[in-house]
């Protein structure tokens, strides 16, 4: 959706006070792209993966029972949680997300569509009834 005149004036003068006040971090701003912030998720994600497969491991080999238990648990988490947030920063990085799934959403709902659903099918049937056709 457009700004309009009013907000984006607002907006220019909001940038131009940043710049005025601290103009590196404007720079820095500006110029950076957020799919390389995701890219260093995935790493992160990544490393975070293998800390939990070492853990995992680790309370695998272990003789005590519950520290058995416990470390390999955790592991689990940490892969599971580690799994979770490189998947988030993969869509948000390859441009799928909310908006790709807004985009994706077909214009026409199903109710009242073209091709009748099962709903509407017995609201038809039970309108017939209801009127004697049947």
């Amino acid at each position: 959706m457009p700004l309009s005149e009013h907000e984006q004036r607002m907006l220019d003068q909001i940038e131009r006070a940043l710049y005025a006040e601290d103009p590196k971090f404007a720079n820095t701003v500006r110029q950076t792209n957020p799919a390389v912030h995701y890219k260093r998720w995935i790493i992160k994600a990544g490393l975070g993966f293998v800390v939990g497969v070492v853990l995992l491991m680790t309370g695998l080999m272990l003789q005590s029972t519950v520290a058995q238990v416990a470390i390999s648990v955790l592991g689990f988490l940490v892969m599971l949680l580690c799994f979770l947030w490189g998947a988030s920063a993969w869509r948000r990085a390859s441009g799928g997300g909310a908006e790709a799934a807004a985009a994706a959403e077909p214009k026409q709902k199903r109710k009242g569509g073209n091709r009748p659903g099962m709903m509407n099918r017995f609201e038809e049937r039970w309108r017939r009834r209801q009127e004697g056709e049947e």
